[in-house]
């Protein structure tokens, strides 16, 4: 399928959509990876959407992805989570290769075969895990890295491991490394309350080669480093935008609901609260996105901040709109075959991407303090 991304992304997901979700409930009573979603969107050029023309992509900007994502939500929350996973990696490589850093070899593999990148970020934050030994001409790294949303359809894990240098001491070294490489496998491990569907397994490294020429970054062990400022500031509205549409989705619900049964003096009231939850969820959200100021941006530790202020915000509302949703439509909402009650599920994992709500807290505390955000 060729598709003109600028005038036809919304044609594609008005397509795709309607089957998206009728997959939904089957992908999740059966704990299986959306692979026919994501074989779809393949064949669309999907993955390459936010890679610049130049570069062989579909050339749309990061806000029109954020919105892509989103209508994903609405359909199949887990197909629209795993992509957005996909997304952040390729967000932060188009905003180094914008600002004259390496992204463009990445960039142009994701356009080249539409490449799916896996993210390891859920166990590679300050410190990293796994351990890299040198050997000749690099590397033998291995490791457990868990919630790899995608990996069965993966090409690309995008991550990093501790390495004790000689002379700088103990650093986290960050890298790719091919799904298809020798020692990389997948743990079949996911089986959740929610979310199913992303096929979010730990993917086992043992003994595997990193070449020398693959590190991309080195950065002290344990410290807050300013790659933190682009990731949280690119990658957290990309996957909230996922959350904002699976909260849009209970909503639509919702209403459907209460127009059926009328207005018995409590359903409109509970309507309306969720209606306030659902905003506060999309303001907090399109905040979000606007701090990105698609991708024209050179950010600081108070655009990571404020990302990280808003996600919470975003995954408290989201919870709280399921919540108001189920409450509104009584015990029909209860039953597996509304959809509602794997929505609910769906709208818990939100609060789980870092940074949870009370680590969030203290982060934003500290740095109201004046002090090290992620010190003591």
């Amino acid at each position: 399928m060729t598709i003109d991304f600028a005038l036809d992304w919304k044609q594609t997901l008005a397509a795709l959509g309607p089957t998206f979700a009728e997959r939904a409930a089957a992908y999740d009573g059966s704990d299986g990876f959306v692979a026919e979603n994501y074989a779809e969107m393949r064949d669309a050029r999907l993955f390459s959407a936010l890679v610049p023309e130049e570069l062989g992509g579909g050339g749309l900007s990061y806000s029109e992805v954020c919105s892509l994502i989103r209508g994903l939500g609405r359909c199949c929350g887990s197909t629209a989570l795993t992509f957005s996973m996909h997304q952040h990696l390729v967000a932060a490589a188009l905003w180094n290769y914008r600002h004259g850093k390496p992204g463009e070899k990445l960039l142009r593999a994701v356009a080249g075969g539409e490449k799916v990148l896996v993210s390891t970020g859920a166990t590679d934050w300050l410190t990293s895990n796994g351990a890299l030994e040198p050997c000749e001409g690099g590397y033998r790294f291995t490791a457990r890295k868990v919630f790899a949303s995608g990996c069965l359809a993966g090409d690309l894990l995008i991550t990093s491991g501790q390495y004790d240098d000689p002379v700088a001491g103990r650093q986290v070294l960050h890298f790719p490394v091919s799904m298809a490489a020798e020692g990389v496998r997948i743990d079949r491990v996911w089986k959740t309350m929610g979310m199913r569907g992303t096929g979010s397994h730990t993917v086992v490294l043992e003994n595997v080669f990193i070449p020398e020429q693959a590190i991309a970054l080195r950065r002290p062990c344990g410290e807050y480093h300013p790659v933190w400022n682009v990731i949280l500031t690119v990658a957290l509205p990309l996957i909230c935008s996922a959350y904002v549409g699976v909260a849009e989705a209970a909503a639509e619900k919702a209403r459907a609901s209460a127009a059926r049964k009328g207005d018995d003096g409590v359903t409109a009231l509970l309507i309306g609260e969720m209606e306030n939850e659902l905003t506060t969820a999309q303001i907090a959200l399109e905040s979000m996105i606007a701090n990105v100021n698609d991708l024209d941006v050179e950010p600081g530790i108070e655009h990571a901040n404020r990302s990280l202020i808003r996600k919470t915000i975003v995954a408290e509302a989201v919870k709280r709109t399921a919540d108001k949703a189920l409450e509104a439509t009584g015990g029909g909402g209860y039953f597996r075959a509304s959809g509602l009650e794997r929505i609910l599920r769906d709208a818990q994992a939100a609060q789980f991407h870092p940074m949870q709500p009370k680590k969030q807290h203290r982060f934003t505390g500290r740095l109201a303090m004046g002090l090290d955000p992620v010190a003591g």
